[in-house]
């Protein structure tokens, strides 16, 4: 069974904004209906924040109102495909501690995929210049503790992201 991202978080934003049932919050949020009730007493996750579920695109206003109207009736997540959340353009945040990850990945892929350009490591591991230079010239502060990662296992890019450069760097190269 699939639970809503933060489920408690879910139910108070469900019982403070909807009409529907416990029960119908219980069985979306994968908790007792007790809980549920001593969420809308005030009793349970009084000091928890409500997050939407509508705004994290796992129910629609459409869904919410079904049951609103069919006490019986259970919520149903949407069916929405994650992938057009991957499609991201711009830049994009690297959590502090992915940040101390970078120049393993920067010193895998020099490693693995020499023909990899500056600028295509820099989009991928989102770093600078200096960092792969010194990472390449063995000159980095932190070079004898660094051991090279697959970015894509630190999280620090996707595979059909690293994928996209390595053939972008393999066709440039004949």
């Amino acid at each position: 069974m699939t639970l809503p991202l933060m489920p408690k978080a879910t139910a108070v934003w469900l019982v403070d904004n909807t009409t529907l049932t416990f029960d119908q919050i219980a069985r979306f949020c994968g908790m007792h209906a007790l809980e549920v009730k001593a969420i809308a007493d005030g009793n349970v996750a009084a000091h928890i924040i409500g997050i939407s579920p509508i705004e994290n695109e796992q129910l629609t206003s459409a869904e919410i109102r079904r049951c609103e109207a069919d006490g019986a009736a259970e919520l149903r997540f949407n069916a929405r495909p994650e992938i057009d959340r991957l499609i991201h353009k711009g830049s994009r945040y690297v959590s502090q501690s992915k940040r101390g990850d970078r120049p393993s990945a920067i010193a895998w892929l020099v490693k693995n995929h020499p023909d990899l350009t500056d600028a295509q490591i820099i989009r991928l591991v989102r770093t600078t210049k200096p960092s792969i230079a010194a990472i390449r010239e063995r000159t980095h502060k932190n070079i004898g503790r660094i051991q090279p990662q697959n970015p894509v296992t630190l999280g620090l890019c996707t595979e059909a992201d690293l994928n996209a450069a390595i053939a972008a760097a393999a066709a440039k190269a004949k």
